[in-house]
Parts: C-alpha cells; sequence; structure tokens
C-alpha cells in the first residue's frame, strides 16, 4: 500500500497505531521500512488540512497560552497574548462566518472577563501586584469589556447553560478529529475554560458513591454493553492492523474502494461512541440534581468559579469597644480620609456610613453625631460620580432624596440644633450631656442646592420622548417638598443671603408653569364635579401671589446682581405666560436688564432670551403686533433660536467649538418639559412681519428706497417665488407665504384661509390658552391691513369709493373703516379726504409736477457731487490711497472705518435721502 493511502486521515493513524500495540509484527519489518526510507523522505511526510483545521489549531494553541498565564496570574503575558489572539481571530474571519463563532472561543472570553473583574474586586492582590501586572490588568479589563460587546448575545447564551456549551464543544471536537474516547477520558494535556474556574465533574465511579443507587442495574447493562460495544471496535481494529501490516509485507497496494470502506466503518463506529458519550453524560447531569438535596449536611451551594478572592466585611469596631461619641468621630475621619483617593471604593464607603448612624442611632449617642453622618453620606452620594458632565443613577438619586428628606426631619423636631459652614470643626459641640445646643459644621443649603442642579442635569441626559422622561420628571414634587421644607427651615434659623438663595431656587421651579386652575378662576369657571370644586377651594395661593411675594422679598433684601437679576427675569417671564402684557413690560423697561445684560454670564442670557420670547408671544396674543414683532426680531434674525434659548446645539457651528466647549455647552442646556415651542414661536413672528411687512410694501411699491421691515420674512417669500411648481402648501413657513401673497391682492378671505385651518391649528394655535380668542384677534387683523393694503394697491384705480362698499368688502363695521382710512390719511399715507354727508373716500392725484422733477434730480445729482468731492479730498492727504486704488469697487468703502462714520454723520443729516442713513435713522422705530 503506497503512502499516500497510508497516511490517508488522522482517525487511521491512530487506530493503525493502536491495533499495532496488540498485534505483534515481524521484527524485521519496521527495521527494513528504517533503512528503506531516508531522513528527507521522512520529512516529506504530512498531513493534509483543511483551512478550518489550521485556523482553529492556532486559536485554540493561543488559548492554552493565555489559560495558562492566567492561572499563574502574569497579566502581561496575558495581554500580549489576547491581542494576538484577536489577531487570529480576524484573519479567520472568513471561516466564522461560514461556521459561526467556535464555542471555545466564546467560552474564554466570558472566562476571561470574570477572571478579570475578580481580580480587579480583589484589592489586597491588587496591591502585591507589581507595577507591570496591575498595568497589563487595567488595560486588559478595558480591552476585554470593549471587545466583548461584539459578542454579547453569545456570552450570555453561554453564561445561561455553560453545561450544553461545553458538551456541544466535545461533540464539535469528536467530529473534527477522530480522536479516541481513552484519550479523552484520562483528561488530556488540553485545558478547558473551566480547568482554573470551575472543578472538572468526576467519573462516575467517584460521583456514585454520592449518588442514588436507584438506576444501579441499568447502569451495570449499560456498562456491560459498552464492554461489549468496546470489544468489537477493538476486534475490528485489530483485523484492520493485521490486514494493512500484511500489505506492507508483501508490498502490494490497496484499492481505493477498500480505503474508503475502511473509513466508513471506522466512522460507524465514531457515531456509536459520540452517542453513548451523550446519554452517559445526560444520566450523569440528571442524578447529580437528584443527589443535590440528598447531601448530609444540606443542599449543594453552587459557588461562581475562579480564583478565590476572600472578602471579609471590614468590621467597624473591634469586639468588646465601648462606643461614644469620640470613637465614632474618630471612625468617620478614617472613612472620610479614604475619599477621593485613588482607589477608593465609593460604594462601600456609604455603606460603611449607612453602617455608622445605624451604630450611633442604636447607641443613643444623640442627634447631633447622627446629623454630622448624615451630612458626610449625602456629600459621598454627591461624589460618587467623579465626572461633572455624568448623571446620578436612580438608585443613587433615590437615597440622595431620602437622606435630605432624613435630615431635614432631624432639624425640624430638634430646635437644639445650629449648623453652619461658619462654625469650626474644634468648636463643635456634639455631646448629649451638655446642656448646651448641639453645633454642627455644615450648610444643608448647599445639600439642597447641589441636589437640585443633579434633578437638572438627570433630565438633561435622559431621552425627552421615553417613559422614562415622565417618571424623572414625576420626582419634581418630591424636589420642589424638600426646597419648600427647607424654605420653611430657614425663614426661622437663616440668614437674609440663604433666605434669597432658597427663595430663587423656588421662583426656577415656578416661573415656566402655567397655572390652570388660576386661570379658571380668572375667567369665572368652576370644576365640573364637587370634588374639584371643594379642591380647588382647599388648595393654597395662586403660582402668581407666591411669586410676587418671593420676588420682591428679593428685590428689597438681595444684595448680589445675578439673584436679583434672575428674579426680576423669571418674574416677567410669569406675567408673560399668563398674559399679564402690561405688568411684564413695564417690570422689563423699568429693569433697563437690555443694557447690561451682555455682561451677564451664559445662564442669565439664556433666561433673558427665553423671557423676551415669551414677553413677544404675549404681545401677539393681545394684538400687539407691531411690540410682538420687536421683542422677537433679535432672537428670530439671528437664525439661532434653538441655541439661543439654551435648547440644543446647531450642527453647523461643531467646528467652532471643541470637545469641552461642546460638554459645557450641554451642560447649560434647558429641560425638555421646560422648551418653548419653536415652530409656534417662528410661526408668531412670520405672521406678525406679515401683518407689517405687506401693507409697507403695497404703500411704497415704486420707492427704490424702501427698506425691509423683516429680513427673514423677505427670504421666506423669494423662496417661493423660486419654486417652479406651486402646489397647495404643506409646511407652516408654506402657509405663511400664501397667506401674504393673498393679503398683497386685498383678498383677505383666502389670506384667512391659509393662516387658520385645521392644519395650522393643530401645529400652532391650539398650543394657547385662550384658543379662540387669539383666532378672533388674528382674523381682525387680517382684515383690518388687508384694507390698507387693498387701498394701496388701488388707489391710483379709484377717483372715490364709498366706505359702505369697503365695509362689506372686508367684512368690517363703518366705524372701523371710517377710523382706519382717517388714520391713513393724517399719516400723509394716503392722498384723499373723506366726504362725510355721502360717505365715500374721494382720491387725489399725487403725481409730481415737472418743479418737483427738477427739484429731485438736482438733490441727487448734489449728493453724488459731495460725496465725490470728499473722495478726492482725502486721496490727496494719502490717507487711504494706496487701498483705495487697490480696490476702487466698493473695497474702499467698506472697510474703511474713518470713511464709513463720516459718512453715516452724512447720511444722517442729509434727513434720509441716502438710503443707508434712512435705514439708519428710522431702524430705532421698529
Amino acid at each position: 500500500m503506497s503512502r499516500f493511502f497510508a497516511t490517508g486521515s488522522d482517525s487511521e493513524s491512530e487506530e493503525s497505531s493502536s491495533g499495532d500495540e496488540i498485534t505483534s509484527k515481524a521484527p524485521g519489518t519496521n527495521f527494513k521500512q528504517s533503512l528503506l526510507l531516508s531522513d528527507d523522505e521522512e520529512d516529506t511526510k504530512r498531513v493534509v488540512r483543511s483551512a478550518k483545521d489550521k485556523r482553529f489549531e492556532e486559536l485554540t494553541n493561543l488559548i492554552k497560552t493565555i489559560r495558562n498565564a492566567m492561572k499563574i496570574r502574569d497579566m502581561s503575558k496575558c495581554l500580549e497574548e489576547f491581542e494576538q489572539l484577536c489577531r487570529a481571530f480576524l484573519k479567520s474571519k472568513n471561516i466564522v462566518d461560514k461556521e459561526g463563532v467556535p464555542q471555545f472561543y466564546i467560552r474564554l472570553l466570558a472566562d476571561l472577563e470574570d477572571y478579570l473583574n475578580q481580580l480587579w474586586e480583589d484589592k489586597e492582590g491588587k496591591k502585591k501586584m507589581n507595577k507591570n501586572n496591575a498595568k497589563a490588568l487595567s488595560t486588559l479589563r478595558q480591552k476585554i469589556r470593549k471587545y466583548n460587546r461584539d459578542f454579547e448575545t453569545e456570552i450570555v447564551a453561554y453564561k445561561e447553560n455553560p453545561q450544553e456549551s461545553a458538551d456541544e464543544e466535545e461533540e464539535k471536537e469528536q467530529d473534527d478529529s477522530g480522536s479516541s474516547s481513552d484519550s479523552e477520558d484520562d483528561g488530556g494535556e488540553e485545558v478547558s475554560a473551566k480547568s482554573f474556574l470551575k472543578k472538572k465533574p468526576e467519573g462516575p465511579s467517584e460521583a456514585s458513591k454520592f449518588l442514588k443507587t436507584a438506576k444501579g442495574s441499568g447502569d451495570e447493562s449499560s456498562s456491560s454493553d459498552d464492554d461489549d460495544d468496546d470489544d468489537e471496535d477493538w476486534g475490528g481494529d485489530t483485523e484492520e492492523s493485521g490486514s494493512e501490516s500484511s500489505d506492507d509485507e508483501e508490498g502490494k497496494s490497496k484499492s481505493l474502494a477498500t480505503a474508503f470502506l475502511k473509513k466508513a466503518g471506522t466512522d460507524k463506529g465514531s457515531i456509536k461512541k459520540v452517542e453513548k458519550k451523550k446519554k452517559q453524560k445526560k444520566e450523569r447531569a440528571g442524578e447529580l440534581q437528584e443527589g443535590e438535596g440528598d447531601d448530609e449536611d444540606g443542599p449543594w451551594e453552587k459557588v461562581k468559579g475562579g480564583v478565590p478572592l476572600v472578602k471579609e466585611k471590614p468590621k467597624m469596631f473591634a469586639k468588646g469597644t465601648e462606643i461614644n461619641i469620640p470613637v465614632v468621630v474618630k471612625k468617620l475621619n478614617e472613612i472620610l480620609q479614604a475619599r477621593g483617593k485613588k482607589g477608593t471604593d465609593r460604594a462601600a464607603q456609604i455603606e460603611l456610613l449607612h453602617a455608622l448612624a445605624i451604630i450611633a442611632g442604636e447607641n443613643n449617642l444623640g442627634q447631633g453625631i447622627l446629623v454630622k453622618i448624615k451630612f458626610n453620606i449625602i456629600a459621598s452620594l454627591y461624589d460618587y460620580n467623579p465626572n461633572l458632565a455624568a448623571f446620578m443613577k436612580a438608585d443613587m438619586w433615590k437615597k440622595c432624596l431620602d437622606c435630605i428628606d432624613e435630615l431635614l426631619d432631624i432639624l425640624f423636631e430638634n430646635n437644639n440644633i445650629f449648623i453652619g459652614e461658619n462654625i469650626a470643626e474644634d468648636s463643635e459641640n456634639l455631646n448629649t450631656s451638655d446642656q448646651q445646643p448641639f453645633r454642627v459644621r455644615g450648610c444643608v443649603l448647599t445639600l439642597v442646592e447641589r441636589m437640585d442642579e443633579e434633578f437638572t442635569k438627570i433630565m438633561q441626559n435622559t431621552d425627552p420622548h421615553s417613559q422614562e422622561y415622565v417618571d424623572n420628571l414625576k420626582d419634581e414634587g418630591h424636589v420642589c417638598g424638600i426646597i419648600d421644607r427647607l424654605l420653611a427651615y430657614l425663614e426661622n434659623k437663616g440668614s437674609t443671603e440663604e433666605i434669597c438663595r432658597v427663595y430663587l431656587r423656588r421662583i426656577m421651579h415656578t416661573y415656566y408653569k402655567f397655572d390652570y386652575k388660576a386661570h379658571r378662576r380668572s375667567l369665572g369657571l368652576q370644576g365640573e364635579t364637587k370634588s374639584e370644586q371643594d379642591q380647588e377651594e382647599s388648595e393654597g395661593e395662586d403660582s402668581a401671589v407666591i411669586m410676587d411675594r418671593l420676588c420682591k422679598f428679593i428685590y428689597a433684601k438681595d444684595r448680589t446682581d445675578r439673584i436679583r437679576t434672575c428674579a426680576i427675569l423669571c418674574h416677567i417671564y410669569h406675567h408673560a405666560l399668563h398674559s399679564r402684557w402690561y405688568q411684564a413690560r413695564d417690570l422689563m423697561l423699568m429693569s433697563h436688564l437690555q443694557d447690561n445684560i451682555q455682561h451677564a454670564d451664559p445662564p442669565v442670557q439664556i433666561l433673558y432670551n427665553r423671557t423676551m420670547v415669551q414677553l413677544g408671544i404675549c404681545a401677539f396674543r393681545q394684538g400687539m403686533i407691531k411690540d410682538a414683532h420687536n421683542a422677537l426680531l433679535d432672537i428670530q434674525s439671528s437664525g439661532r433660536a434653538k441655541e439661543l434659548l439654551g435648547q440644543g446645539l446647531l450642527m453647523r457651528n461643531m467646528q467652532e467649538r471643541n470637545a469641552e466647549q461642546e460638554k459645557i455647552e450641554k451642560r447649560r442646556q434647558v429641560p425638555f418639559h421646560m422648551h418653548i415651542n419653536l415652530e409656534l414661536l417662528e410661526c408668531v413672528y412670520l405672521v406678525s412681519a406679515m401683518l407689517l411687512e405687506i401693507p409697507y410694501m403695497a404703500a411704497h411699491e415704486f420707492d427704490a428706497r424702501r427698506r425691509m421691515i423683516s429680513k427673514q420674512f423677505h427670504h421666506q417669500l423669494r423662496v417661493g417665488e423660486r419654486q417652479p411648481l406651486l402646489g397647495p402648501p404643506e409646511s407652516m413657513r408654506e402657509h405663511v407665504v400664501a397667506a401674504s401673497k393673498a393679503m398683497k391682492m386685498g383678498d383677505w378671505r383666502t389670506c384667512h384661509s391659509f393662516i387658520i385651518n385645521e392644519k395650522m391649528n393643530s401645529k400652532v394655535w391650539d398650543l394657547f390658552p385662550e384658543t379662540q380668542r387669539v383666532r378672533e384677534m388674528l382674523v381682525r387683523k387680517i382684515q383690518e391691513e388687508s384694507l390698507r393694503t387693498y387701498l394701496f394697491t388701488y388707489s391710483s384705480v379709484y377717483d372715490s369709493i364709498s366706505m359702505e362698499t369697503l365695509s362689506e368688502m372686508f367684512e368690517l363695521e363703518i366705524p372701523t373703516v371710517h377710523s382706519i382710512i382717517s388714520k391713513m390719511i393724517i399719516n400723509e399715507e394716503l392722498m384723499a379726504s373723506l366726504d362725510q354727508p355721502t360717505q365715500t373716500v374721494v382720491m387725489h392725484r399725487t403725481e409730481p409736477t415737472s418743479l418737483q422733477n427738477m427739484a429731485l434730480q438736482l438733490a441727487e445729482k448734489l449728493g453724488s457731487l459731495v460725496e465725490n468731492n470728499e473722495r478726492i479730498f482725502d486721496l490727496k492727504q494719502g490717507v487711504y490711497g494706496g487701498y483705495f486704488n487697490r480696490d476702487q469697487k466698493g473695497g474702499y468703502q467698506q472697510k474703511q472705518p474713518y470713511q464709513r462714520d463720516q459718512k453715516g454723520g452724512y447720511q444722517q443729516k442729509q434727513g434720509g435721502y441716502q438710503r443707508g442713513g434712512y435705514r439708519n435713522q428710522n431702524q430705532s422705530n421698529y
């Protein structure tokens, strides 16, 4: 038989070698073969293996090395081999995509992560490590956690049922390589994943000592069957080996058919062995489960494998120690000394402080020491997240609220406890024996302010469209309750400055909320049911009364500008929100905040922007269109309303800020429940601009010096005009543009249908508290401004027009029409006169005479002459000559501040003749 067939497969070579051990060969044959084959020929003997076997063998070899390194805690070696393993796995990606991730690889990842986590928790063990190992442990732990995210589902499945995963892996190994069962039972040199974490289950002979003997007969019969099957297998092997040896001696070659027949026979034998293995393991697992509860010492306990890390809970006090205040204070200082140090377990520190508080309470050491411990517990909860940007987890947040409640309970129950930041630690009095009151260092106001900031951070970092946000928002009632309790406590025992600070916290939780119950009472509406009416009567004062009382105290007593500024802005916002336009406007004008607000810090500027926007919306609801436009102009014209209101960052400005600045900006954002609807804001601004701009455009249609009241509105009009195909409007902007075009033609009904319809109602108008009143106001304004636009546009067509006709056309009362036309005539907007007996408007022709035309031309030429004269004068001086020569077209005028100022002064003196001067002169009016 040729060597090609003799080394056909691993299983054949193993079987032939096992057969050689039993059947004795002629002593000369091996000697002859060794003489016939040279060293080179022996070296060329190779086993043909698939790419899968090669790659998987490479992986298993690296895994063995990692496990050996894990046994001796060589973290540097582990890290090095793990990096190699990742690279090797990447190389075998094509095979993994076909076959799936091998189970032995998942097992290693899961076991390695558990092993590293246990090492990380072993503080004592980490201290004993050398520097390289400790560094490698930290690096490897981070890498494995990041790497395991890609295999999360497989690792979870493995951890849920590691026994089945191990069985599957063994079956795969047996299918891939036809290794004999005896070598597996002897526990070959392969190190499994559980060799260092979980002890392997002992063989059936050892396990039978602890198991029930109910299945004894069945086991015996199965074992006898196994023996018979094994004998048959051995018999087959001997025959095969004998035939091989005879073939080798005679030098005859075998046919291909016999080689494949022989392989088929071995496959049947290996399948039988695999089935028996499965059966035995299932029985063994079932018996182990039955025997768990039969042990004399009670049920067996399943332990998590790995290197045994003994963690004893540190004892608070030695046995027999007398527990008194000095001992507890000393222990408290010991715990606090570890605060902030590297490697300190913050969660364990909080538990120790809780335990210390319980011990102090059990030994009746007084409320003074308990207050001191509570202060430190709350401070430790705040320190749990060292990163400023990180927010508190839900469990820590609940603990924090409960601890502050407990602290306030103690302070309310014991009037003899004085707390303050100015009390030195040496002058603290914690003894219960003295008749003097307790004196404890600490500031409960600072803790509550920090709690309020943490609540804001939680709301900022929660998805606003999730149920979690709603659940977190429910805690605001608890937060406000704590602030109210602190307010009541400080009103008796706090300083004026502290009262102002806590008042501001209360104001910040009130100013943006609309008081629906007060609104119902102002409209004279009562609750539908008796219980609702009783509830309304039993409730406390309105939010307006609360805001008025708190803000006026701050106005009178506060010594810091910031608190007063914030209080004024919140007060204006609250007035504007509840449609108290005149109070809000007067307070804004009297405060003069607009003069110095640019020097304030960014959160105060955001509050100012929010207040101005709310003021503009309030003016719009009251029908003050011009005031509304002026209030919203600065925010809307910038194109950064979202950013200026603290409601999000714009993507286009991302390049201008680095990562640190972005984090700071995100911390300034307003929580979602305090947001102002940006679409409503833009709609109010555009409608206000439409009601002002369209009549003005109609009045100055042929005026070359016409200015723009709203750039954004003109931009939207230009966008609408550029569209090649005009369909029905869909977005809010398209509705306003379509309404503007209708108003320009004097068609108020079409304009009304575009502004007020179901789509616009659902998007904008239904969001106002007094929806119907706002709609009625809008209709009235559209009718009046459409009348003005109609008269401006078509006055040249009419000689006279009846006021009754106008009244019917625009559905306005005759006195209203009379009033509008009179104002237009008085303001010299309309060249006409009223004929009272006939109730008609008589139009006057206003074409300029030839003398007037000549005078206008002369004025224009004189203006250009003066401008040229100034340029020549500057050229002779030689100050800006070189620059002027380089850029004669506009560059000189735009970039020279001296000329611009001089020119601007000239324009203003000319009374608005030049276009730029007209804009500058009149911009302050709008």
